[in-house]
């Protein structure tokens, strides 16, 4: 019997860091990066770029599409108009 609960203690405590995890730690396992040809570099997408992406589509006259379901030319484009646009620039506050 002690060895039964000494296994079940040991196997809590390897369990519980990651069933407590906060959630933005977490988050972090499941990046969505995408790689811009152009200026040979990949971006993050994350809140902030998404936001930027919604300026984009804006100031080009679109429909809001997930940026991943748009065509590979339109993303190319996006990432043009991102270079030449900072969240400084955009007014976007990066937490």
């Amino acid at each position: 019997m002690p060895r039964f609960l000494n296994t079940v203690l040991l196997g809590a405590a390897l369990i519980a860091p990651i069933a407590i995890a906060p959630p933005a730690l977490r988050a972090q396992e499941h990046k969505v990066v995408y790689h811009d040809k152009l200026h040979n570099d990949d971006h993050e997408w994350s809140d902030h770029e998404d936001r930027a992406y919604r300026m984009w589509v804006v100031e080009n006259h679109r429909k809001y599409n997930d940026f991943a379901r748009i065509k590979v030319s339109d993303q190319q484009a996006y990432w043009g108009w991102r270079h030449e646009h900072s969240d400084a620039l955009l007014k976007i506050e990066v937490r």
